[in-house]
């Protein structure tokens, strides 16, 4: 098999030099990184967006800003990691849809239009039935403004009924889903249904199955089994050049147990996500058995192949299908 490298459609792990190495490791050299934490203002994210830039310039041995392909392409050369500036919602910009063309700038290439609150142009994954408004006019606007600046549009984080109206609103335009897994599988309001998975496959995105344990399996701590289940799943209603891989691990350092508890464990502030799991979600057992850090990245590819995907089938999942889409909105 060729090098198996691979492209994390979202990576929410702290960057700094420990973490860049534990990433390549596991021979991953490009992230789709959040570089700025949900519901940030303006001048909040703009420092959390060069605090991270400054980082990485300070060990460029490791890694480099991509802004294009190219870029990513390099940092695979070069044996380090392509940092995709990415951010999880649109709050900074909620007064002026003109300023992602100045995020654009700075280098961000991958945004949400919101997280799990409610803003001015969608509803989040936990708003379900008719707490999900949908998009809205602003957000009408957004997408059209993020199709013109070439930025990659991601609706992981968006509510069933906001999801379906940007498809619909984006026209064929490609549209990612970077860390979000199957519905059918794992009935978690983070997660998409196959209408989702179809249509955002017929913009020619994809959806990049994601690790994190809550979206995975709900009775009992998920394994690789749990998680290529809704690869498999996903193959099958979406295509396989239409789903990628989403890692969305916390490591180096992992956030500690009573801060986990009240933001993403079972007392955690969206109760139709996290609080719903079994007894089993603890500190200590909330990552998959088999999937921890970005260095048990090999596992994935591995977990492919005893399914019965062959060689090529796993490069687009793991990489090629990102490259594919990143390209086509990105145009370089």
């Amino acid at each position: 098999m060729t090098k198996q490298w691979t492209l994390d459609g979202l990576n929410c792990a702290n960057v700094n030099r420990e973490q860049m190495e534990k990433t390549l490791q596991g021979n991953v050299h490009a992230i789709n990184c959040t570089s700025v934490r949900p519901y940030a203002s303006l001048a909040d994210s703009l420092v959390q967006l060069e605090t991270v830039r400054a980082t990485v310039a300070e060990m460029d041995d490791v890694a480099l800003i991509a802004r294009s392909v190219a870029d990513i392409e390099n940092a695979v050369r070069t044996n380090r990691v392509g940092v995709i500036l990415g951010t999880q919602d649109s709050t900074m910009i909620e007064e002026d849809i003109s300023l992602l063309a100045s995020m654009r700038e700075l280098g961000v290439r991958i945004l949400q239009p919101n997280y799990n609150k409610p803003n001015r142009f969608a509803c989040g994954a936990p708003q379900t039935g008719p707490e999900d408004t949908g998009m809205t006019s602003a957000g009408a606007d957004w997408l059209e403004e993020m199709h013109r600046l070439k930025l990659v549009v991601d609706l992981s984080h968006c509510g069933h009924s906001s999801t379906t109206d940007f498809i619909t609103a984006s026209r064929g335009r490609p549209l990612i889903a970077s860390h979000a897994n199957a519905y059918e599988v794992c009935p978690s309001p983070r997660n998409k249904t196959d209408d989702h998975l179809r249509g955002i496959a017929e913009t020619g995105g994809l959806t990049g199955a994601v690790m994190w344990t809550p979206a995975i399996r709900h009775d009992q701590r998920p394994d690789m089994d749990d998680y290529v289940n809704h690869v498999d799943h996903m193959v099958k209603v979406a295509g396989i050049e239409h789903v990628g891989f989403a890692s969305d691990t916390t490591e180096s350092p992992a956030t500690g147990p009573e801060v986990w508890d009240r933001t993403f464990g079972p007392n955690g502030t969206n109760q139709n996500i996290t609080g719903i799991l079994g007894d089993w979600f603890v500190y200590e057992d909330r990552l998959n058995k088999d999937y921890q850090s970005l260095s048990h990245t090999p596992r994935v590819w591995q977990g492919l192949e005893q399914r019965g995907y062959n060689e090529d089938a796993i490069e687009k999942i793991m990489r090629g299908n990102w490259l594919r889409v990143l390209k086509d909105i990105w145009g370089e």
